[in-house]
């Protein structure tokens, strides 16, 4: 594995895990009952960015570095994935 594609391994799995840690607790503007004029209901009441990215972070180099583990211990090998896959080639030829 090279240094660009750990890098970009990780910027997909960071992106990911943001996507699933933002909305987790989230208490709206309705919901604390507080609107903003010009802002919906539905936009978070305190956000808690910095929070949120610390937490992704965390959570992205806890999966990220299993992953490279998996990939640099060669324990799963593209032999390993191609027979997990083969009844797929089998049907297209």
């Amino acid at each position: 594995m090279t240094l660009f594609s750990a890098f970009v391994l990780f910027a997909v799995i960071w992106f990911l895990t943001l996507f699933i840690v933002l909305p987790l607790r989230l208490t709206t503007q309705g919901e604390a009952g507080v609107v903003v004029p010009g802002t919906p209901q539905s936009a978070p009441a305190d956000a808690q960015i910095r929070k949120r990215m610390l937490i992704t972070t965390g959570v992205a180099l806890v999966i990220w570095g299993s992953i490279v583990a998996i990939v640099l211990s060669e324990a799963v090998g593209m032999e390993d994935i191609d027979v997990l896959f083969r009844w797929t080639y089998q049907d297209t030829r």
